[in-house]
């Protein structure tokens, strides 16, 4: 079996060697990978003396990039998230912005995002800052990441604001998953509770046609409903599905239009339990951005169009964009604050403790922390109320099928006797 030697770049910023064997260097990669290691460069080893370790570091041979090319598909959020985890060891551990960037398309798995690099790389060669370099794919990246690029670079600690940015990704990205992971069972329940009043109005009521087929007006007033329903779903229930989909189909379609959009966000908010979830959500995403935007040089005109820009609800960002115009006419934050008419005193209190103490951006992460923990436990009571009575509804209703058919089957006992 070959022996291949390796450079990788633990997550400290050390530089760890070795020799491995196995069958391939693409094995050796992942190996490295599930150790924790960031690649650098992957040799066959029968080609290397002894202690050979090259100042140089070419990155990954042809062969190897062969063996992890997948498949295209686009650039996501979580391809930008592993190539700035990757770039940020690999800038601690002392490589030169071209060698780290080359040594990212070495390793690029998606044609995609190897693409992409490959024209960052080529601007960076060219003499562009790395910041301008990814203002070409601003869609990939966004202001905020190009602005906290841009900083690093003015400050020299480009590393560190690549770091600062993974943990902030982290944070955006685990937000997300609470919030998606907690909707997914009562999503799956009110799918099961759908199934099963399909299957018992389509399935199991029309048994019982036959039963009271000539019981007429003399069945009870339960039983001719929830049989008319049987028969609705046995005759139609093909249509009344494709219907259905259609329905949904149209309305999904229309939702995502400007006009679409505007309607439901509006009547989100004003939901019960749902709607201060989604403001306290939102704001989370408004604090966090600012405040790390703050936290690293970015002027404050300039963080927050950024940070309401991160804002995915539009009347929301339309009342957060009143921030900026009155900051710049020489307004304080907090007054620029209660003008929204968004933010409850807690968050107005501690912004007014930060802009006294000069500490605006702490203020503004200690505030998503603490809209953050809200928002979970918010999610959790909310579920914790939702989960019983949707199985409470369930049972209901397959309650009063089963009791509407015993209604039937006594009126027809009755009538025999």
């Amino acid at each position: 079996m070959p022996e291949f030697a390796w450079r990788a770049a633990a997550a400290d910023g050390q530089l760890v060697e070795g020799r491995t064997e196995a069958a391939e260097a693409a094995l050796v990669l992942r190996q490295l990978r599930e150790r924790g290691l960031t690649p650098i460069r992957v040799d066959d080893a029968a080609g290397l003396p002894a202690g050979d370790d090259r100042a140089a570091l070419p990155g990954l041979r042809t062969g190897l990039r062969a063996g992890l090319r997948a498949q295209g598909s686009p650039v996501k959020p979580a391809d930008v998230l592993a190539l700035t985890s990757e770039l940020a060891i690999m800038l601690r551990a002392g490589l030169a912005l071209d060698s780290a960037l080359r040594v990212l398309i070495e390793m690029s798995h998606k044609p995609s995002v190897r693409a992409m690099l490959e024209k960052v790389l080529e601007d960076v060669k060219g003499g562009a800052p790395f910041s301008r370099a990814l203002t070409a794919h601003r869609a990939h990246f966004g202001d905020f990441y190009i602005n906290m690029v841009r900083s690093g670079e003015a400050s020299g600690q480009m590393s560190q604001v690549l770091e600062r940015l993974v943990a902030h990704m982290n944070r955006l990205r685990a937000l997300r998953e609470s919030v998606i992971s907690a909707t997914l069972y009562p999503a799956i329940l009110l799918g099961v509770a759908l199934l099963s009043l399909v299957g018992m109005l389509g399935f199991v009521v029309p048994q019982f046609e036959k039963l009271f087929a000539d019981m007429g007006d003399a069945l009870p007033l339960p039983t001719r409903f929830v049989m008319l329903l049987g028969q609705g779903f046995k005759h139609y229930g093909l249509a009344l599905a494709v219907g259905a989909v259609l329905a949904v189909w149209l309305l999904a379609r229309w939702l995502r239009t400007p006009a679409g959009r505007a309607w439901w966000q509006a009547r989100l908010l004003r939901l019960p339990v749902l709607g201060p979830l989604v403001l306290k959500y939102q704001l989370t995403l408004f604090a966090r951005s600012l405040g790390t935007l703050l936290g690293n040089g970015v002027p404050l005109l300039s963080s927050l169009h950024i940070a309401t820009e991160t804002v995915t609800h539009l009347a929301l960002r339309q009342a957060l964009a009143k921030m900026a115009p009155m900051v710049k006419e020489g307004s304080r934050i907090v007054p620029a604050m209660r003008a929204t008419g968004v933010f409850e005193p807690l968050a107005i209190n501690l912004v007014r403790v930060g802009e006294e103490t000069g500490r605006i951006g702490p203020m503004m992460s200690e505030l998503a922390d603490i809209l953050d923990r809200e928002v979970e436990t918010g999610i959790k009571r909310a579920l914790t109320l939702l989960e019983p009575a949707l199985i409470l509804l369930l049972g209901l209703l397959i309650a009063g099928i089963i009791v509407s058919i015993l209604l039937g089957i006594l009126s027809v006992n009755d009538l025999a006797g």
